[in-house]
């Protein structure tokens, strides 16, 4: 089966085109971005897995036009890599916000996308641009299935006590303001690796995953079901981020507002894009660069956003291994994760009271490599585990298709 997985943002379209005729050994034949969609001159980057990058740059409106550049791109001459659009057998997207309305992947249908639709009010710069993808499939390849795949579906195991807010309990029942958590397709992927790679029965472990990218959370996994993570009714919750606040004091954030006379839409701006490690450095919202300037230049604001960074997720691997119980496997994974040794080793550093054994010497130098970096004898493993959410996409795309006998 020939599965095409869309990850349609407010501005751009990842994809990856991959034959999973042997979902153990699925082969990846092409991957590419559409960027810039909707402003004066967009850009199209395509990669196919034998031949050299091909880039293209045109105005591009709309999603609907982005996808025809890619359908373009994937049967080119010179550049494609499968003879017609027809060889597609299935489309699988990855939606941001599922709500409780779903727990699991589902096959798209006119109730799926009223679903999607109803919570875009949740997730407005992620949803709508998925149901553009979605309608934009339907238009090109009316008879394809296409299968959803939700970034909170994971995070729905969370009992009550994990996912309420303090709040008048009228804002759940009226607004479903709670805890919904993201990046649930990682977590669950890296955690279910990691478990391979140990020798661990997934559905018997206690894992934390640490998920530290430009946006960046933690998710506590015991017997294969998510039970707390960092993220919370929007991505802005919990860890320190690029340009995303994290936690704060919400009465510090009423006070700033007043002060600084900030309206609603400037506010957002303040903790979605003007926080987090930029706002705390003035450097940069790349770990690389606030790394470079905190140890090389030693520059003060620098090392205080890295400490500070440090510093919150420790806490929640602490936090989470207490709400488990213990802790049998902590994971790094996303792109900080699997490519900053030194934030490994400061994060594991005082986690020996936990039976925490690091291995100074694994870790070193390790970059996207499947991994562990704790020492052979330690009681919790800590690994490196490089994420693929295509892969799973792409999986689960297969698996709900088979199911559905169609």
């Amino acid at each position: 089966m020939i599965v095409l997985v869309l990850n349609c943002g407010s501005s751009s379209i990842k994809y990856q085109l991959l034959d999973m005729t042997d979902p153990a050994h699925e082969v990846l034949k092409a991957v590419g971005v559409v960027e810039r969609i909707g402003q004066d001159e967009g850009v199209l980057t395509h990669k196919p897995n034998d031949k050299g990058k091909y880039k293209f740059t045109e105005k591009i409106p709309n999603h609907e036009v982005g996808i025809e550049l890619i359908m373009d791109a994937l049967v080119s001459k010179a550049h494609g890599v499968i003879n017609d659009v027809l060889n597609i057998d299935a489309v699988g997207h990855r939606v941001a916000h599922g709500g409780e309305y779903f727990s699991k992947s589902e096959l798209i249908d006119d109730i799926v996308k009223e679903k999607i639709a109803k919570l875009c009010d949740l997730a407005p710069l992620h949803n709508p641009a998925h149901l553009a993808g979605i309608e934009s499939m339907e238009k090109l390849l009316p008879n394809v299935p296409q299968v959803a795949v939700f970034d909170t579906s994971f995070h729905q195991t969370m009992k009550p006590e994990a996912f309420l807010y303090a709040l008048p309990y009228e804002y759940y029942l009226k607004h479903k303001i709670r805890k919904y958590g993201f990046h649930g397709t990682s977590h669950k992927y890296v955690a279910e690796e990691g478990c391979k790679l140990v020798s661990r029965d997934f559905s018997n472990s206690k894992i934390i995953t640490c998920h530290l990218g430009n946006g960046a959370s933690v998710c506590a996994i015991k017997n294969g079901e998510s039970v707390e993570t960092s993220m919370g009714f929007t991505p802005v919750e919990g860890l320190i981020m690029g340009t995303r606040v994290g936690n704060l004091d919400l009465g510090a954030l009423l006070y700033i507002m007043e002060k600084e006379k900030l309206d609603i839409k400037q506010t957002n701006e303040l903790i979605n894009k003007k926080s987090g490690m930029e706002g705390i450095s003035g450097v940069s919202c790349d770990m690389r660069d606030i790394e470079y300037e905190a140890w090389e230049k030693g520059n003060p604001r620098a090392k205080t956003a890295m400490y500070m960074y440090y510093h919150r997720v420790r806490s929640y691997i602490g936090s989470y291994a207490a709400q488990m119980g213990g802790v049998d496997i902590i994971i790094f994974t996303g792109g900080v994760g699997e490519n900053g040794p030194l934030t490994r080793q400061r994060i594991c550093e005082g986690l020996e009271f936990m039976g925490v054994d690091f291995s100074h010497e694994a870790n070193d130098g390790i970059k996207g490599e499947l991994k562990e970096i704790s020492k052979p004898g330690s009681k919790v493993k800590v690994l490196v585990v490089p994420t693929n959410e295509e892969k799973v996409i792409a999986t689960d795309t297969v698996n709900v298709i088979q199911k559905a006998d169609i």
